[in-house]
């Protein structure tokens, strides 16, 4: 059995892999999306060949693990996520969750196709502060289809505690 410190190790190390990687944040071209499949265009952004996403810089999150259907985003709730109650802002756990769900959606598609999110529907369980340390949330995909992508995902810390789930329904098109 794993205890909470050897998951912390391991969540900081693979944190710190990850930022190493990362370019400074930018927006990709249209033509780089359009370039490989949505988890190629994942793939390259984690590796550092294309611009890392300016909201995840703005919020302290990054991509920790991806696989076509499956996304993990890591991020350490600090003060300057808090609201005026003494606890981490809702749209915290919104736009990690965003993240999450809507990137295990574009990871399934194929060349030539987008997508944006129609409907995001966030359960907050419990709160979130800056003692909790780093938590992750994991997107994974229910079904994409032609037109329609479904995920679901949840937020948790190092003990597997649970923090808030969500799913998503994302509009999938082809790319201009």
């Amino acid at each position: 059995m794993t205890t909470r410190e050897e998951t912390l190790a391991l969540w900081r190390k693979q944190e710190e892999e990850v930022r190493a990687k990362l370019a400074p944040p930018g927006v990709s071209s249209l033509e780089d999306l359009k370039a490989g499949s949505g988890m190629e265009f994942l793939q390259k952004i984690w590796d550092g060949l294309l611009p890392s996403v300016p909201i995840a810089e703005t919020l302290d999150f990054i991509p920790v693990e991806g696989e076509p259907g499956r996304i993990v985003f890591q991020g350490t709730p600090s003060k300057r996520h808090y609201n005026p109650l003494g606890s981490v802002h809702g749209g915290y756990f919104c736009t990690l969750l965003d993240s999450a769900v809507a990137c295990a959606v574009h990871s399934m598609l194929p060349q030539g196709m987008g997508y944006t999110t129609l409907e995001l529907k966030v359960n907050l369980v419990r709160a979130l502060t800056d003692k909790v340390g780093p938590v992750r949330a994991e997107g994974k995909v229910i079904q994409v289809g032609k037109q329609v992508g479904i995920a679901e995902g949840r937020i948790i810390d190092a003990e597997g505690k649970l923090y808030a789930h969500a799913t998503t329904t994302c509009l999938v098109f082809p790319l201009p």
